[in-house]
């Protein structure tokens, strides 16, 4: 096993340290993604990769396993707004095989496992693997009374009216024989036609833009209001099972054909098959076919039949052995090239962008392609390695190109037809400026590898547009300025509305407030608008003077005073300089002390562009690649006057060393596990460390106090171990007060 291009058995402790810790932030920010947001961002195949890396370092180097582990998670977080459902059977994910060779394995494994039964004729069912969102159905006596989504796995969403509205799903079992109480599984999903109404519908109204069924799916199910969700016409197969009194049957197959005769939608493709050969013959028929379906496939789950087998067969690392998900090849298509552009990311990324002309790629017509980086576009690795071919192939404005959606979800170019490009096709130059604000755009240096990072950013910071909204939500969340009320949604709108174009402007805004309820009304008119078209009606919502009305106005402008003095830790790190989180931050204030300090020093390493190391104090914890942000940001005239403005409304207090001789942590070595409910990770350490104590990342015999917030692993059991005193988030927020 190997993770980029390397034998995990060939790193040293610390470089797999940094790449489980960089593994795990990717995988989890998949995971948002893909179960919480509803917009996948990744491939499958290279999810799959790194989750397949993660755990082979998990494997080689178990003293560095995390507590709050992914391999012991199955998907992402039930999502906020609903309550909550712990299932009595987990939702499992299912292993996957990606070629007819991963079955042969799969099947030879089961018939390894029952080699002493040597009567014994195994069979296995093969049925289409639906791309939607998977919903748990409790029945009692033979009613509806209950319905969840997947969540985490172990807990879900409690989604029970909106399931209602689907006309697939009983609210009573017809026939008889079903058990007393049982949950029925499936997968909730749009059909093409439904999904192209809906898109037709939301565009006569000015309403949002749909990706594809999938996420529509997924994002009708949770609306709050169930009318909503009845509009969208979802449909519901049923093929699987979670608590129940009693088996449906004794087999897969029959089981699900019970389904049937209980009132459920059945998929019409599912067969029983003795042989490896008649399992993928159905899933060759089925991938022949899956263009005509009318709905979003992406592959085909086998399964043991016999379900005393399967419970002998057993489980491994939260999947079941007995089934796998054979999934489809991407579908691909050829096209061409009309242009390439350039995009500026929230955080200054410059992001080429290929123009393609249209073409349609499983079902959807795709026109727009991203090329990542320059190296990318010129054919290259971060390694300098060729990434198509066996030399490096780039990417020019007028070749023909061979794209195919990953994971039939994200599209991308796998192949540059070389004899069909234009003589006059020309190697595309990359901006060395922002194509929005005019700032250079710069590839830092990656002080481990000693080489340029493959991403060219805008130095721009505070003053370019592009990346504007973003630093203004990083501005006023929890771990910097903390303004409530002054969400992701509220800050889009004053951007939006012209009211706030820099944190300063946030400041101002008691003094526009006629401007400010403006704003807040004619969105909740657009989003009267939206509830109206979704549910099919035709004449306007007319909004009440209650609805006009918006009654938490004077709490966000006092929520907004209340930070004028905000502690120097925070104000720092919600400057959003690169590089720089709540560690670094507050770092910086417990060295300089003072706003005008960081300032000064700022601008004495960005007049030493040379060398800006040379004039920078030795701080413990940061390096030469701190030193450069800083030194790029403060170097930025274009920055001062934003700062000025920012600082003329805020006064950042002084950073105070609290280690009196009451604070009953001074001098004591903290460390904190699991998840933190009324702090961030920083914030505890900035806590602590200003009371005089010291946070370390491990327990051992020196270790004074662990704070163990839920979730903790094996730090809890280690300090239990060794009689150190563990206390809770809440404890620890009393002793430090003290």
């Amino acid at each position: 096993m190997s993770t980029e291009g390397r034998e995990i058995e060939s790193f040293s402790e610390a470089e797999a340290k940094a790449e489980l810790d960089r593994l795990h932030e990717a995988l989890a920010a998949a995971d948002r993604a893909y179960f919480e947001l509803d917009a996948p961002d990744i491939a499958d195949a290279a999810y799959d990769a790194m989750k397949r890396d993660y755990q082979a370092i998990e494997t080689a180097f178990p003293q560095f396993k995390r507590d709050d582990s992914l391999s012991d998670k199955v998907a992402g977080a039930p999502v906020e707004g609903f309550s909550k459902v712990r299932h009595a059977v987990p939702m499992l994910s299912l292993g996957k095989a990606y070629t007819d060779e991963d079955v042969v394995d799969f099947i030879e494994r089961a018939r390894r496992f029952f080699d002493r039964d040597k009567d014994l004729e195994l069979a296995f069912t093969a049925e289409p693997k639906i791309d939607g969102l998977s919903a748990s159905l409790r029945y009692e006596n033979g009613v509806f009374v209950q319905g969840a989504t997947r969540g985490d796995g172990a807990v879900g969403e409690d989604i029970t009216a909106n399931l209602k509205t689907i006309k697939d799903i009983p609210q009573t079992l017809k026939g008889s024989g079903w058990p007393q109480s049982i949950e029925i599984r499936g997968e909730v999903y749009m059909t093409y036609a439904e999904f192209e109404a809906l898109k037709t519908r939301s565009a006569a109204v000015g309403g949002q833009e749909y990706v594809n069924p999938r996420n529509t799916a997924a994002g009708s199910l949770r609306q709050k209001d169930p009318g909503v969700t009845a509009s969208r016409n979802l449909r519901f197969f049923a093929y699987a099972w979670g608590a129940t009194t009693e088996d449906p049957a004794p087999t897969q197959f029959e089981a699900v054909q019970k389904f049937g005769e209980w009132g459920f939608e059945i998929s019409p493709w599912m067969v029983r098959a003795k042989t490896v050969e008649d399992l993928i013959g159905q899933y060759k028929a089925i991938e022949e076919k899956r263009s005509s379906f009318g709905y979003d496939i992406d592959g085909v789950v086998y399964k043991l039949d016999r379900l005393d087998l399967q419970r002998r067969w057993g489980f491994s690392s939260g999947e079941p052995r007995w089934a796998v998900a054979h999934k489809f090849p991407a579908e691909q298509a050829m096209t061409t090239v009309q242009r390439i552009d350039i995009q500026v990311g929230r955080t200054g990324t410059l992001a080429p962008v290929a123009r393609l002309a249209p073409v349609s790629v499983g079902g959807v017509v795709v026109e727009n392609v991203t090329l990542h980086n320059e190296d990318y576009i010129k054919g290259i690795d971060s390694t300098g390695a060729p990434i198509r071919g066996d030399e490096p192939i780039d990417i020019r404005v007028g070749d023909t190109v061979v794209i195919q959606r990953a994971g039939d979800v994200i599209p991308q170019i796998v192949r540059v037809i070389l004899e069909k490009r234009p003589a006059e096709a020309v190697p595309y130059e990359f901006p060395h400026t922002c194509p929005v604000c005019g700032s250079p755009a710069t590839r830092e240096m990656n002080e481990k590898t000693g080489k340029e990072e493959s991403r060219r950013r805008c130095t721009g910071e505070l003053i370019c547009a592009a990346q504007a909204v973003e630093r203004l939500r990083h501005f006023v969340s929890r771990g910097a300025m903390d303004i409530e009320g002054l969400g992701a949604e509220n800050i889009d709108l004053f951007f939006s509305a012209g009211l706030v174009k820099t944190a300063a402007d946030i400041f101002t805004l008691k003094a526009r407030r006629e401007a400010v309820q403006q704003a807040l009304f004619e969105r909740r008119e657009a989003q009267a608008r939206q509830r109206e078209a979704a549910k099919g009606a035709t004449r306007k919502k007319v909004l009440t003077a209650e609805e006009r009305t918006y009654e938490g106005l004077d709490k966000l402008f006092a929520a907004i005073d209340a930070r004028r003095e905000p502690e120097l830790d925070r104000f720092i790190f919600a400057l959003g300089i690169r590089h720089i989180g709540e560690t670094t931050a507050a770092a910086l204030a417990k060295n300089f002390g003072t706003i005008e300090n960081v300032i000064e020093v700022g601008k004495d390493v960005a007049a030493h562009p040379d060398d800006p190391a040379s004039v920078f104090p030795s701080i413990d914890g940061i390096g030469g690649t701190v030193i450069e942000a800083l030194s790029d940001f403060f170097g930025n005239e274009q920055n001062d006057e934003v700062l000025d403005r920012l600082l003329a409304e805020v006064r950042p207090k002084p950073y105070v060393l609290n280690v009196s001789a009451t604070s009953e942590v001074a001098g004591k070595t903290v460390v904190f596990t699991g998840s933190l409910e009324k702090l961030t990770r920083g914030e505890a350490k900035a806590m602590a460390e200003r009371l005089g104590a010291k946070v370390a990342g491990s327990v051992s015999k020196n270790t004074d106090i662990v704070v163990a917030g839920p979730g903790a692993g094996s730090k809890l059991k280690q300090a239990t171990e060794l009689g150190i005193m563990v206390l809770s988030e809440d404890e620890w927020l009393e002793l430090a007060a003290r």
